[in-house]
């Protein structure tokens, strides 16, 4: 009979991002029926080098929202929108056109805060005549 090991612990794979999207979402459906959005996520950082000068850089982040979450997404997020994302690192491949096998890594979201709704064409309407 074998004995559980006390010794082995369980795994986390957790991400956290504060940024703004990339671009505008693409919502699909797979074969299946299921929804799923894909987009990027920019993060920025900032760091003074050994001389002293400010460096600077963005990070691009593939993130994937399947079903409700998905489709929140594609109805209320755009290019510019900033979010506090929480989700789960994946790894997969697949072959490309060329047959050479690809690699690639993203971060399946599992929460997600907008900080900035999107507008509906009635309340822009309504904010342009209030304030003309």
């Amino acid at each position: 009979m074998l004995t559980p090991n006390p010794i082995i612990m369980k795994s986390v794979n957790r991400v956290t991002f504060l940024g703004h999207l990339a671009a505008d979402p693409e919502l699909r459906s797979t074969k299946n029926g299921k929804s799923v959005a894909s987009f990027a996520i920019a993060t920025n950082s900032e760091w003074f080098d050994a001389d002293g000068v400010l460096q600077k850089s963005v990070d691009f982040h593939r993130v994937v929202a399947w079903d409700k979450l998905g489709e929140l997404c594609a109805k209320h997020l755009f290019k510019g929108s900033p979010v506090y994302l929480e989700g789960r690192l994946t790894n997969r491949s697949y072959d490309g056109k060329d047959n050479i096998k690809r690699y690639v890594t993203e971060v399946i979201a599992s929460n997600l805060h907008i900080l900035k709704w999107k507008e509906d064409k009635k309340s822009v309407e309504a904010k342009e005549l209030a304030t003309a």
